[in-house]
């Protein structure tokens, strides 16, 4: 048995799992046996929530009908920037307070059990790499493309997290020297391909519509700007709204940008998209794939496969518990 901890900006998680073996102790997948959602409650401060993780995995070892030696590992994913080989996370933007938190010593000390931290890209492409669509493979790359944009990577067959954990940025990377901002960067990866960016793009190109006296479908008036979000121009898109199906194709040209420039610079075998991508694939892939074959290199393109993540919204359970397996 293992558990693993997600801590989000507006939800903690812990899970419990089983991890099932081949014959020849190849990990053949995992078991979530039990899972506890709570709020963050960030507002109140990390001690908080930490003691909600600690109680919950007290209840859930003893639930088990077992002592905490019968657990083999805690994994815990947590948004960056953090201390993977120290065990710290440090002063993540949506976690407020959480300044230098010692959770790997906090857990190792409370359970004796032997524990992990680790980024959300980084424990998201562990999940899909151990159990989702990048199983067998050797050079993955996972792209987070939700709220933020991130990337967890595997090269040779070992997690890559650089020289203080900050490989896998690419959301800062410039991709205009204009555009949506995000990761303090105008014209970013993260800017053009995430929940805000597209927002942006749209409250921009719908401004400008209605200040020509045109009718838009998902806003009808400046004052309600604000409540676009990217989910409300997917809607409007698949309902065959020209204006939204442009943000969308904006938004997918710049992805094929960003995965241009992975794919030549790290040559992966396959990338794996996670959230706005998996769910709005068809709105965006036709674009970007058609920027990929005119940007990235031939040789790595034709190796490269390019997919949604395959665990879908239990990617969080998954990453936990594959954090404490590696």
């Amino acid at each position: 048995m293992i558990l693993g901890v997600d801590i989000g900006g507006t939800k903690c998680a812990v899970i419990s799992g089983k991890v099932n073996y081949k014959k020849d102790s190849i990990i053949n997948g995992i078991e979530i046996v039990d899972k506890v959602v709570f709020p963050t409650d960030s507002e109140k401060g990390p001690d908080h929530a930490i003691n909600r993780i600690m109680e919950e995995i007290g209840l859930m070892i003893t639930k088990q009908k077992s002592s905490a030696l019968h657990f083999k590992a805690i994994g815990v994913s947590c948004g960056g920037p953090l201390d993977s080989k120290k065990g710290i996370i440090k002063s993540p933007p949506n976690l407020y307070g959480w300044n230098n938190i010692k959770i790997v010593e906090m857990l190792e000390k409370q359970f004796g059990i032997k524990t992990k931290l680790q980024n959300d890209a980084n424990a998201c492409v562990l999940a899909e790499w151990k159990f989702g669509a990048a199983k067998g493979y050797e050079n993955v790359i996972f792209l987070t493309f939700g709220t933020g944009m991130g990337a967890g990577l595997i090269l040779n067959g070992r997690l890559y997290t650089g020289a203080n954990d900050m490989a896998g940025e690419v959301g800062h990377i410039r991709l205009e020297n204009n555009g949506p901002v995000g990761y303090g960067k105008s014209g970013s990866f993260e800017g053009f391909c995430s929940g805000g960016g597209i927002a942006q793009l749209a409250r921009t190109r719908v401004l400008e519509k209605l200040q020509m006296g045109k009718r838009v479908s998902f806003c009808n008036s400046i004052e309600k700007l604000n409540s676009i979000d990217a989910k409300i121009v997917a809607d409007a898109a698949k309902s065959g709204d020209v204006l939204a199906i442009e943000i969308y194709k904006e938004c997918g040209c710049y992805l094929g940008r960003g995965l241009s420039i992975l794919i030549d610079i790290l040559n992966p075998e396959i990338i794996v998209i996670g959230s706005i991508f998996s769910r709005s694939k068809d709105l965006l892939w036709p674009w970007a794939e058609e920027i990929i074959k005119k940007e990235s290199l031939t040789y790595s393109r034709k190796v490269c496969k390019i997919v949604p993540a395959s665990l879908g919204e239990s990617i969080g359970d998954y990453a936990a518990l594959a954090t404490a397996l590696n």
